[in-house]
């Protein structure tokens, strides 16, 4: 990448990271904190943990598609405004149903799709995936360094300053929105990196994509769930309180990065990919019921709490891999932005639901839940087909080539390596599917004209 393309991507990712990093460090806070406002209870409390992400899981596609049409910046402002609007009124409320108010307005700022369709504005086709990774890198150490911050924060402001630290963190945005990021050229819409609405309904049908919606929907619901009884958890049983769980939290965080480290490259340089897919969704089902049978056991909670995070972060970096891979070439992005929004309405539903177990059947109860969610997962990973090692191409269309779009595709086809090949005329772009080790760039280039 270029000196902009690197300021691109590095800015956003930034205005990404310090969304997410006030989000994450309420969960492992969060729980013992709502006990103390006026019409708590188990359910409410888990209610409130999770609303966020049904509005920000419904918000997710719309944000993305109104960016088209008012502005990238605009929309990240907007959203960055609701996000620390949220923050302050869940900051001030000393009943649960104003916090539920709060967080219910801070996933309204539904930018992340925004942000990503800014990335593709602002980047080379050839630079975009590289662009993605460093969001996508982002996204993940937002979330370790708020599970380990979150408590120690706690300690010194409070989870009240918590929000308002989220108030603050918006503000940062929003500048680096604003004096940080390039404008771009044009907007423009990018069928790798945002939702278009004529493919939904075709992708919702796949089922191979389904399968893999259906699972992130699960894991975020178990993590959610998890939340609103391990803290408590790892105080009866550990002896650890609250602002001390950092100290828990970090080793097993590093035990898990080390042992999702050889799966991934067993799945990925091995093409190992179904087995370690299948491999993680059973340890995330052994996991629950260790904490089901050990959770008052010093020992079996710890293991539990390891094996629970490396399959969690294995699939974390494995299922926007496998949705790439099975997504049509011209519907990557709209992929893309229906798994993510069933990511924030599988954090919904875990508070939901587990606030539920919670409040009838205590901790055993919502890790009963999450065993059972666990269990129909490996139903349905078992049963799925063999996922192809196939990586989604962009090559740019010179001027007068893309005027037969079927029979460009049809010649595409035939470059050694490519395995699928749509072509876009109005956006002078063939979206290919192709075999990273056989695939010739340089004849599919010269087929478009863009050699």
């Amino acid at each position: 990448m270029n000196r902009q393309e690197l300021r691109a991507a590095g800015s956003l990712a930034a205005v990404f990271s310090v969304r997410l990093l006030g989000l994450f460090m309420i969960y492992p806070v969060f729980a013992a904190y709502a006990q103390g406002l006026s019409g708590a209870n188990p359910y409410l409390i888990g209610e409130a943990l999770g609303i966020y992400g049904l509005t920000q899981g419904l918000l997710q596609i719309p944000f993305g598609l109104m960016s088209d049409r008012l502005g990238r910046k605009l929309m990240i402002v907007v959203g960055l405004i609701l996000f620390g609007a949220g923050s302050a009124i869940a900051a001030v409320s000393t009943s649960i149903g104003g916090v539920i108010i709060g967080r219910a307005l801070q996933g309204a700022g539904a930018v992340g799709s925004v942000i990503l369709a800014l990335v593709a504005d602002l980047t080379a086709e050839g630079n975009r995936t590289k662009a993605m990774a460093m969001v996508g890198i982002s996204i993940g150490a937002s979330f370790m360094i708020a599970l380990v911050a979150g408590p120690i924060l706690a300690r010194f402001i409070g989870v009240a300053g918590i929000f308002w630290l989220m108030v603050a963190l918006a503000l940062a945005g929003i500048a680096i929105t604003e004096f940080v990021v390039p404008s771009p050229r044009r907007v423009s819409v990018h069928r790798d990196a945002e939702a278009v609405p004529a493919l939904i309904g075709a992708v919702l049908r796949n089922k191979e994509l389904l399968r893999l919606d259906v699972g992130i929907f699960v894991l975020h619901a178990m993590l959610t769930a998890s939340f609103l009884v391990v803290p408590g958890l790892l105080r009866d049983t550990l002896d650890v309180s609250l602002h001390d769980q950092w100290m828990v939290y970090l080793p097993v965080l590093l035990v898990s990065v080390a042992a999702m480290l050889p799966a991934i490259i067993a799945a990925e340089k091995y093409r190992r990919m179904k087995g370690v897919f299948v491999g993680a969704v059973t340890a995330l089902v052994i996991s629950q019921a260790m904490f089901y049978f050990g959770a008052g056991n010093l020992f079996a909670l710890l293991a539990a709490l390891v094996v629970f995070f490396s399959a969690f972060n294995v699939m974390e970096a494995s299922l926007p891999s496998l949705i790439t891979r099975v997504a049509p070439p011209d519907a990557k992005g709209t992929a893309m932005g229906l798994y993510s929004s069933l990511q924030f309405l599988g954090i919904f539903a875990g508070g939901i639901i587990g606030g539920w177990a919670h409040q009838h059947g205590g901790s055993d109860g919502v890790f009963a839940l999450t065993a059972a969610l666990a269990l129909l997962w490996l139903l349905a990973a078992a049963t799925m087909a063999q996922p192809s090692y196939l990586t989604t191409r962009l090559v740019p269309i010179a001027d007068g080539k893309a005027g037969d779009a079927e029979s460009l595709a049809a010649r595409l086809r035939q470059v050694p390596g490519v395995a699928e090949a749509v072509v876009i005329a109005e956006e002078k772009l063939a979206y290919l599917k192709v075999d990273a080790k056989s695939f010739d760039a340089a004849m599919a280039e010269a087929v478009t004209g863009a050699s």
